[in-house]
């Protein structure tokens, strides 16, 4: 029967070309060409925090992707790229996306955070909890656009509809709906290697002596969040900032006239590293307080007024680790909050919280017990009654337009956000503060609603401002800035305007045995590429296989047919 078959195929190829043709040729064309992959939509994406601090690794140690999409509806997520968008995230299903161990998670954020607070509130809440492990699968965050909303939509109704079709009807549907290859264009992420952590410090000496007490204030000028490539840090802690520089300027003035000189030394200075443990003041202080002979620190400090978070809110909270005794600088200045605020400005709620310093924890609460460890009275004020609060630290903090212009009259926007009114009053309010302890306001029977700071010496609404867009107009991460970043150059310059003796500080970690290390690949370009599923090509390869088995039977068939009529009419044949 083969003899015959193979007489059959003989035949079949010489006298019928055509036919051959249009049975074999569709079949090897499909099985050498694959299908394209088409390019639907590159867009930028900001990896989720990677960073080790005194030996603990966080966030993600994962940053390449080529994976399928899916969202989290989906019955499989494995070695899956789960798209979720913002207001559809929670805590359960990202660590359902984790536990299946998906390819990547990839969180889609809104083009106006203000359009769903709620939203906004509990993303801010489950940060922390994100980076509170690390984990090995990559997570990512876009900003939606329409291609990207597309996909989302077309992957949502591919992996809702599974739900309820039969197991032949889901084979069906995988195997011929289209689908989307994710691609990330970086590499795998790797340590930085000597990255410095810069910090700043300008002063205003004092007049009268060699030994004048000193008055700190600082403010740490880098942000936090899930991601540093959106951590814009508005609230916490560019406020802080721009409030230290207005306070720089202020007092400049009143330094320059030989009237208003008064007899404290002014020492600013702007911290690096703040939101990983508040690495630059802990090296300043080490270079101040043990590796030099003469410093300020090392004298007569009065107190340390760090500012964290005072752009908001009508209340002001001076954190302390231990109560201030009567008769010290440090009671001074609470007394004179305390006058100030009830002279001035009655509708702000002012108090002292007292939280002892924990050595057990990781990570300190504030930035003042950095100096009550080495012994250095020191309290920071904050609008923000607790340090755990999720404002200080997410990538929704940013700098909020006027409330007018995004929602109903009277509406306050979304998340955190800076009043620049209210930023304003709280810096005449520490200004006012300072300036009656400098001056001894109090026991000169100076009334408590004496104003000092009006007219040409009053604060500048304008400058805060300026100070704030300027500041959340690029994130701010640890990160992302090194010591030749403009960051640092431009608060440098305004240091400068105001300061003398302005110095740069260093940070570096330790080679040995690092208490802080960073890593790349934190911004990177993903393409979705519209494809068709794996199971398509093996269901594929199944058609074709059943194709070609189809034409053999049939030719095999069609040989012993052939074989049979040729025996019948060969004796007829030969008859005649």
């Amino acid at each position: 029967m083969f003899e015959e078959a193979s007489e059959v195929f003989d035949n079949m190829f010489k006298s019928s070309f055509p036919l051959t043709f249009i049975v074999f040729i569709p079949a090897v064309l499909i099985l050498v060409s694959p299908l394209p992959a088409e390019a639907s939509h590159e867009f930028t994406v900001y990896r989720m925090q990677q960073y080790d601090l005194q030996g603990q690794p966080y966030g993600t140690r994962n940053a390449i992707l080529n994976t399928e999409a899916r969202t989290v509806e989906a019955e499989v997520l494995s070695r899956r790229c789960v798209i979720m968008r913002l207001a559809d995230f929670s805590y359960d299903k990202y660590q359902k996306a984790l536990r299946q161990s998906a390819g990547a998670v990839v969180i889609i954020l809104p083009r106006n955070m203000s359009a769903m607070p709620q939203d906004i509130v509990q993303f801010m809440e489950l940060e922390p909890e994100m980076l509170a492990t690390e984990t090995i699968v990559p997570v990512y965050f876009a900003m939606e656009d329409d291609e990207l909303l597309s996909i989302y939509t077309q992957t949502l109704t591919s992996s809702s509809s599974q739900g309820s079709l039969s197991a032949a009807e889901v084979l069906l549907h995988t195997a011929t709906a289209n689908g989307f290859q994710m691609v990330t264009s970086g590499a795998q992420s790797k340590a930085v290697s000597d990255w410095a952590i810069t910090s700043l410090e300008g002063r205003l000496a004092g007049v009268g002596g060699e030994d004048l007490p000193t008055i700190v204030v600082v403010a740490h000028y880098d942000s936090f969040g899930v991601a540093p490539w959106l951590s814009y840090g508005a609230d916490s802690n560019g406020s802080g900032v721009s409030m230290l520089l207005e306070l720089a300027r202020l007092f400049s003035k009143l330094y320059t006239y030989k009237r208003t000189h008064a007899a404290y030394n002014l020492l600013f200075f702007l911290s690096g590293g703040g939101k990983f443990n508040y690495q630059g003041t802990k090296r300043w202080l080490e270079d101040n307080l043990d590796h030099t002979d003469s410093s300020l620190l090392q004298d007569n400090v009065a107190f340390v007024l760090c500012l964290d978070t005072l752009g908001n809110g009508d209340s002001l909270h001076l954190h302390v680790s231990k109560p201030p005794k009567e008769g010290t600088p440090q009671y001074s200045l609470l007394k004179e909050l305390e006058a100030v605020v009830a002279s001035q400005y009655p509708e702000v709620k002012f108090s002292m919280v007292h939280k002892k310093i924990n050595l057990a924890d990781d990570m300190l609460a504030w930035e003042h017990e950095r100096f009550g460890i080495r012994r250095l009275p020191a309290f920071t004020l904050s609008h923000l009654p607790s340090h755990r609060l999720a404002q200080r630290s997410s990538i929704m903090d940013v700098r909020s337009v006027s409330p007018s212009s995004r929602h109903g009259a009277g509406e306050p926007p979304a998340g955190p956000h800076v009043d620049v009114k209210k930023l304003s009053r709280n810096t005449k309010l520490v200004a006012e503060a300072l300036a009656r302890v400098v001056y001894n306001l109090t026991e000169k029977a100076a009334p408590g609603d004496l104003q000092i700071f009006t007219e040409q010496m009053q604060v500048q609404d304008e400058q805060l401002s300026a100070v704030v867009d300027w500041l959340t107009a690029q994130p701010r991460a640890a990160q992302l800035v090194d010591k030749d970043s403009t960051v640092v150059s431009t608060l440098e310059y305004h240091l400068g305007r105001y300061l003398k003796d302005v110095k740069r500080h260093y940070v570096k970690a330790d080679k040995r045995d690092p208490e802080f290390v960073f890593y790349d690949q934190l911004k990177q370009t993903m393409n979705a590429y519209r494809v068709k599923p794996a199971i398509f090509d093996l269901l594929l390869a199944v058609c074709i296989a059943a194709y070609l088995g189809m034409v053999y039977l049939a030719i095999q068939n069609f040989g012993v047919l052939y074989s049979v009529v040729r025996r019948i009419t060969q004796p007829k044949a030969k008859a005649h």
